[in-house]
Formats: structure tokens, C-alpha cells, sequence
């Protein structure tokens, strides 16, 4: 069984002649309880690249104290930490698959093996109201770490520090602070590293996946048409730059797989959006990456969209319908229609979700991660990798432009559904030339910056347009479905003929945006 627990502390360094000071007089403290001595035993898990460690993940398995077990650590917001937590169980040399399950996007298809060791003599000082109610926990730790050794005939590291930290049990943010200044003022310095196992591990994580080209020295002219860049500076070449954002997107990518596995708000869509991204830069950027390596992982990451597209659209169509029924005249509303779309939600939201869990488990898909990562480790640039980054940005804008407005020609000569398809293509093209806009913003600033805009809003028109697709067929198939029941569709035909109405005015506004993009494309495409 799977327990969650949001961990909200903060952690010191301490000398050994440090000596805790009195914390009865923080506000809401009435007293401290007797101290409680613990001993714990943690070993660490990671891969050889250490994987989790780098995106601030730990997983460990602890005996001592109250919490003995398997543990997986999560980023959260605002310094705090989810932590999902499992008995032991038998195992201590494997992590059972049920605690490396939230883990997969991270780990690929490598198995976690143990890293370090941690050995912790821990005295609890437990921080009380007047009603005996615990408020937080100050332990002061004398910790020995072990970076075991990574191969044979390679040593293990061993080194020892004292630490306390401070976590929040039923107190808030304010008692949290007030305890962190009278430590601060008895000596204890705040800690320079996150966790006890990047103190252990320091010097063992890897350079950055894609190391930097050396930059090259610009003339004055690649820049032209951004303010205050004048004159011979350092510009960073493209394989530097595209590099760069490949590393940023895999990130947000893995990011997103661990929201969706911990069952977090958005995560479906913020993967697709990643792997979006993924192909849009690969797209734009081939005369950087070599195309033979980065065509079959756009495949990929198009095959990992289209498995997860099903349940996210479906999903939006049926709340907005919801909401759609909800701000219709009672008179109207013929028959349990809210009902009927709710119930639909749940079900559809059910197996869309067992379609995503087995997509993010299926071997396919980890693989796609393992190739990511090989392509940062040994990244296939072409020769232009080595050319200054602005000529090159400038020309996958000019591309993906060209792009666009082919798209844009052959939707305003299309008709009837023939348009709509049309108008589809055009999202699409917009959405590359966004995405590289972003690639280039750095260098470009206010011209690229305006771009992003001009396509955003685009994007938000035809997509509206786009999404009214997936409503109208909802809404017939719920709609036959009340029927089969012997219920009144009537409303159902009802918004179907609003969505229609929705996607018409979307399409219309487009064409209001259109030649304001048109200007923002050549803007930043005649920047060389």
C-alpha cells in the first residue's frame, strides 16, 4: 500500500560544538519534548548516470524510526517534497516494481541499483502547543555517507557531517521561519547541497548530457535588429543553443511522464506538449541534427502523442459540453443530459487512463527515452552545428515559415470541410514556427518575442476550431446513445449546432490574425 506525505522542512549544517538553542519561546511553542534518539539505516538507489538524483528524485529503502520503509521523493512547489511511501517487504537488493512504478519515465529501461548508503544517529526534539500537539520535528543528525564504489577496483568514498533539519508537522510557514532564525543565530549555517545523498554523491554526477560548442566570436551583424547587442561578442553557435533546448524539453518531458504516474493535473497534456516540441525542433533544426537519427524518434514521439491524444481530447470535450449544458435555458434541456455527459466523462476518463498507464509502461515508449538520452550523450550534428547560432535560427524561421504560408494558401482556397482540414494544417504549421520562435528568442529578443504572441493567438483560434471537432462528434455519439436509452436528443442536435457555430467564428477569427502573423514571420526572418 502506496501513502503519500507532503514534506515541508528545511535543513542545516552544524558544527560539532553546536548546541541546540531553546525553541520554547517561538511563537506558538509551549514546549519541547524529551528528546527521542533514533537509529536509521537508508541505502540509496539510482542508475550508473544517476537519473533521479539529477532531477531532484530520491528512492531509498530505510530501517529505524517510525517511517522505516521504501521511499520515493518528489519536487514539489514552494520547498516542499512529496514522498510516497511502502512497507519494506522482503526485498532489499531490488526496488519492487509497484515503488519504481512512478519512476519509469525516469529511469527508461535501466534498473536501479543501490548508490550510497547513509547511517544516521538522529536525536527527535519535538516542538509542542499547549495542547501537547506536535507542531514540527528538529533532528539533529550525525550522519556517516558512503558513495559505494562504481565498478571494480574503484573505491567506496566515506564521509561524515552533522545536520539538522527542521519539518513541519501541524505548524505553519511562520513557526517554520522562526525556529530556521534561532538556529541560524546559535550557528547553524543553512545547507549548501539539497539532500544527504547529494552531499554523498557530490562529484559523481555528470557533466551537463549536452556539452556547449565553444562560442564563436560574432561581428556585429548576426544579431541585427535586437537592441543593445552591438559590437564583438560572444554568440553561442547552433548545435550549442538546439542542444541546449532538446536537454530542456526531454526534461519537461520526464517532468510530465512523473505527473501523469503520480496522478497530478495536467501531466497528460503537458507530456504531449513536450513531445510536440520534441518533433517541432527536430523538424526545424535538421540541417543541425542529422535527420538519419532524429526521423525515427519523431516517429516516436508522434506514436507517444497519438496513444495519449484520445484520452485528453475526449476528456476536454465532454467538460466543456458539461459546461455548455449548464449555461443553457432550463426549457431547453431535454432529459438527463448532465447526467448522461458525466457519467460519459467517468467512464471515458477511466480507460483513457488505462490506455495511458499502459502507454508509459510499454517498452516502446521507454525506449524512446534511452534513444533521447543516447542522442544528448553522442549528439549527431551536422556540420552547421558549429555556425554561429543566429544565422541558423534565422534560417529555421525562414523554413518553417515558408511552411505556414503554404498552409495559409491552400486553406483560403479550400471550401466546405475541405477548409477546415486545410485550416488544421495551418495550426500545425504555426505551432513548428512557434516552437522554433522560441528556440531563437534569446537571440532575438523583441521580434521573436512579438512571433510567440502572433502564433499563440493563432494557435488558441484554430484550436478552438479544432476542438469543436471532437465535441460535435461527442455529442452525436452521447447523443445516440440517450436515444437507444429512449431519452430526448433534442439537445444533444442542440450543441452540435453550437459547436458548429464556435468553430465558424474561431475560423473567422483567424483570418482577422492572419496578416499580423504574416509580418511577425518576415520580421524575424529577415534578421540575418
Amino acid at each position: 500500500m502506496t501513502t503519500v506525505h507532503v514534506e515541508v522542512e528545511r535543513k542545516f549544517e552544524a558544527d560539532e560544538t553546536f548546541t541546540l538553542p531553546d525553541l520554547t519561546d517561538a511563537e506558538g511553542v509551549a514546549a519541547v519534548g524529551d528528546p527521542e534518539e533514533q537509529s536509521l539505516e537508508a541505502t540509496y538507489y539510482d542508475t550508473p548516470d544517476l537519473r533521479l538524483l539529477r532531477s531532484r528524485v530520491t528512492l531509498r529503502r530505510r530501517t529505524g524510526g517510525a517511517d522505516a520503509g521504501w521511499h520515493v521523493k518528489l519536487p514539489g512547489g514552494d520547498g516542499a517534497r512529496r514522498e510516497l511511501h511502502q512497507p519494506l517487504g522482503r526485498s532489499a537488493r531490488t526496488a519492487p516494481r509497484a515503488v519504481v512504478a512512478p519512476l519509469l519515465g525516469l529511469l527508461g529501461t535501466t534498473a536501479a541499483e543501490p548508490v550510497a548508503t547513509i547511517s544516521t544517529r538522529r536525536v527527535v526534539h519535538r516542538l509542542l502547543d499547549e495542547g501537547g500537539r506536535v507542531l514540527a520535528e528538529v533532528a539533529d543528525d550525525a550522519v556517516v555517507g558512503t558513495a559505494l564504489a562504481t565498478g571494480p577496483g574503484e573505491p567506496a568514498t566515506v564521509i561524515t557531517w552533522r545536520e539538522v533539519e527542521v519539518e513541519l508537522v501541524d505548524g505553519d510557514e511562520t513557526l517554520l521561519q522562526a525556529v530556521a532564525e534561532r538556529l541560524v543565530v546559535a550557528g547553524a549555517r543553512p545547507a549548501a547541497v539539497p539532500s544527504k545523498l547529494a552531499r554523498v554523491l557530490d562529484g559523481r554526477l555528470p557533466a551537463p548530457m549536452a556539452a556547449a560548442p565553444q562560442p564563436v566570436e560574432d561581428d556585429g551583424t548576426a544579431r541585427k535588429g535586437k537592441k543593445g547587442k552591438k559590437g564583438r561578442a560572444p554568440v553561442r553557435t547552433a548545435g550549442e543553443v538546439v542542444l541546449g533546448v532538446v536537454a530542456g524539453q526531454l526534461q519537461a518531458l520526464r517532468d510530465a511522464d512523473l505527473a501523469v504516474r503520480t496522478e497530478q493535473p495536467e501531466g497528460v497534456h503537458d507530456l504531449r506538449v513536450a513531445c510536440r516540441r520534441l518533433r517541432s525542433i527536430f523538424a526545424a533544426f535538421r540541417p543541425v541534427l542529422d535527420r538519419e537519427h532524429t526521423d525515427p524518434l519523431r516517429a516516436e514521439l508522434q506514436w507517444v502523442g497519438a496513444q495519449l491524444s484520445g484520452a485528453r481530447d475526449t476528456e476536454v470535450a465532454l467538460s466543456h459540453l458539461r459546461e455548455l449544458v449548464a449555461a443553457q435555458p432550463v426549457e431547453l434541456v431535454l432529459g438527463p443530459v448532465a447526467a448522461r455527459l458525466q457519467q460519459t466523462e467517468v467512464k471515458d476518463h477511466q480507460a483513457g487512463a488505462r490506455r495511458v498507464i499502459r502507454t508509459l509502461t510499454d517498452r516502446r515508449y521507454l525506449g524512446l527515452l534511452d534513444a533521447l538520452d543516447a542522442l544528448l550523450a553522442e549528439p549527431p550534428v551536422t556540420e552547421l552545428a558549429a555556425a554561429p547560432a543566429p544565422e541558423q535560427l534565422t534560417d529555421a524561421v525562414r523554413r518553417t515559415g515558408k511552411r505556414l504560408r503554404r498552409a495559409v494558401t491552400a486553406a483560403r482556397e479550400a471550401e466546405g470541410a475541405e477548409r477546415h482540414e486545410r485550416l488544421h494544417e495551418v495550426r500545425k504549421a504555426a505551432k513548428r514556427v512557434r516552437y522554433t520562435a522560441e528556440v531563437a528568442e534569446v537571440e532575438f529578443g523583441e521580434p521573436a518575442t512579438e512571433l510567440i504572441a502572433c502564433t499563440k493567438q493563432v494557435q488558441d483560434s484554430l484550436g478552438a476550431a479544432q476542438d469543436t471537432v471532437v465535441t460535435r462528434d461527442v455529442a452525436v455519439r452521447v447523443g445516440r446513445a440517450a436515444f437507444a436509452a429512449g431519452e430526448n436528443a433534442w439537445t444533444y442536435g442542440r450543441l452540435h449546432a453550437l459547436e458548429e457555430a464556435r468553430a465558424a467564428a474561431a475560423e473567422a477569427e483567424f483570418w482577422t490574425l492572419e496578416p499580423g502573423l504574416r509580418r511577425a514571420v518576415k520580421a524575424v526572418a529577415e534578421l540575418a
